[in-house]
């Protein structure tokens, strides 16, 4: 499979991608870094990015941002930012990237525990998490030619834990090889408008 991986050098896309080039053909895509540079937020540069890529088997989305703040000092534009990044963002590579998707292809998004089990400061990211749910399984019952779209959520990663620890008392770190293999579940199976949960 060609498989395109948006946000393939962070700190989970960079072992995600590792796990794929194995076996597929794998492309990473960074704002500022990678074979290809995109920004999510810009639809113009999701097209251009997809020009470059043309038509591939798989796209994998593990980029996207949302602002982290007390409720009440959350400003319009900073839940404007989440809309922007990881929610519409997302939507975009979907609505965008299904244009260029192999027929049996897969879309696979990133959202997180947030959507399910919130923590303090987290209302913008949170929101955002839940839309892209609701969003695939709605997607899902349009994707034809055996297309697939999913999404992966995970809880605190372990190789997250140094820097988003305290904003998660309590939670057990999830092993970055569960995690991964949610993106193989994804993109290796048959499941369509699956949210598909790594929380313990």
């Amino acid at each position: 499979m060609k498989i395109l991986i948006i946000g393939g050098n962070g700190t989970i896309g960079h072992k995600v991608r590792a796990y794929f080039a194995a076996k597929h053909q794998t492309i990473s895509v960074g704002r500022n870094s990678g074979e290809l540079n995109a920004d999510i937020a810009d639809s113009q540069s999701i097209h251009e990015m997809f020009e470059a890529s043309g038509k591939v088997d798989a796209i994998i989305n593990i980029a996207g941002e949302a602002k982290w703040a007390p409720f009440g000092e959350l400003s319009e534009e900073d839940y404007y930012l989440g809309i922007r990044s990881k929610l519409m963002g997302q939507v975009n590579l979907s609505r965008i990237g299904i244009n260029y998707l192999n027929p049996g292809g897969s879309i696979t998004l990133t959202t997180g525990i947030l959507a399910d089990d919130p923590v303090p400061m987290s209302t913008s990211s949170a929101m955002v998490n839940g839309a892209i749910h609701s969003f695939v399984k709605a997607a899902a019952l349009e994707m034809d030619n055996g297309r697939r779209i999913n999404a992966v959520s995970a809880g605190l990663v372990e190789d997250s834990v140094d820097k988003y620890q305290a904003f998660f008392p309590g939670h057990i770190p999830i092993p970055m090889k569960k995690v991964i293999f949610g993106y193989a579940r994804s993109v290796e199976g048959r499941g369509n408008g699956e949210i598909i949960r790594i929380y313990n």
